[in-house]
């Protein structure tokens, strides 16, 4: 029972600060009843699947799918716009991530097992995670950066511009290298896990950048 709240705890406070992170960037309101609504019921999933059936990868696919689905159904965004929204979520607390098991594992030395996700270890890569996704998001919010091309309403007719089709497009690799933290991060090419997260990242921004500015939007820090 502790093992399951803890495993709780800590896959809703991630899944929260993805979320805020994503809304943040998007200049998406804030609904933290729902935000925290959807984080328990995709940290249950979670629980069943990778403590009571032991399935790493069909958790991640799992939990990307839901993400999607909340943002659609619960949030009220466009399921185009939603799957994009997913896929920074993911790309960008996937960056932030890497780089502090990074360097807890390898700077620190403190070794993180990531088959056993109920660990002191785990569970304080956790926190920083989630602290460091949240914390950006406020510096996003607060310095008024990002972007702002997504639209409010779900069933609004859109014509996808090259720069939107090539955002959708980048779901696809980000669902199969974030699935590649469980089986890389232990062996010798987990050094390279942060840059394939950093270059799909910096393809979400070039292009929601340049979305923007067409739109006549700016992104300046």
């Amino acid at each position: 029972m502790i093992d399951f709240m803890l495993f709780m705890i800590f896959s809703i406070l991630e899944t929260y600060a993805m979320f805020f992170l994503a809304f943040k960037i998007f200049k998406i309101d804030l609904y933290h009843k729902e935000m925290l609504f959807a984080s328990f019921i995709m940290g249950f999933f979670s629980y069943t699947l990778r403590i009571n059936y032991g399935i790493a990868s069909l958790d991640t696919f799992s939990q990307y799918a839901l993400m999607f689905c909340f943002m659609w159904m619960l949030f009220r965004i466009h399921p185009f716009y939603a799957s994009i929204l997913t896929g920074m979520a993911y790309q960008a607390y996937s960056v932030i991530q890497t780089i502090i098991m990074y360097l807890l594992d390898s700077v620190i030395n403190m070794p993180l097992n990531t088959s056993e996700p109920i660990t002191k270890n785990i569970m304080i890569m956790q926190i920083l995670s989630a602290l460091a996704a949240v914390l950006i998001g406020m510096y996003v919010g607060h310095k008024r950066i990002g972007f702002d091309f997504v639209p409010d309403k779900p069933d609004v007719r859109i014509k996808p511009t090259t720069s939107e089709k090539l955002l959708f497009a980048l779901n696809l690799p980000t669902v199969i290298v974030v699935t590649l933290l469980t089986y890389f991060f232990e062996s010798f090419f987990s050094f390279f896990i942060p840059i394939f997260y950093g270059v799909l990242l910096w393809g979400y921004l070039y292009f929601s950048h340049k979305k923007d500015r067409n739109n006549y939007e700016s992104f300046n820090f």
